[in-house]
């Protein structure tokens, strides 16, 4: 079966633009501030030794810090697939604002 960018988004449950989430390793509060479909390669084929690629959610991040302008300071992107496990391992959602 072919994987879609829909199945990454509604399988691993990722937040929408807006939603801010938490670092679980620094406890750190970050928003979503952009989230787009993009491809990532993978190992080629074993058997035809053609290239691979698998859809992806790319999700940029920003850190917000009490009494910083939205948008200023640092920022973080990551692209998400079906065959990784960081998103959950590394962020809670906590809200849609």
């Amino acid at each position: 079966m072919i994987e879609t960018h829909d199945e990454v988004v509604t399988q691993k449950k990722l937040p929408r633009v807006g939603q801010t989430v938490r670092s679980k390793k620094h406890g750190t509060l970050w928003r979503v501030v952009e989230k787009r479909e993009m491809w990532v390669h993978t190992v080629d084929d074993p058997e035809s030794g053609e290239p691979r690629l698998l859809p992806a959610i790319y999700l940029c991040f920003w850190e917000v810090k009490e009494g910083q302008p939205p948008g200023i300071g640092k920022m973080l992107g990551y692209a998400y697939t079906l065959h990784d496990t960081t998103f959950e391992t590394n962020w809670d959602i906590l809200s849609d604002k």
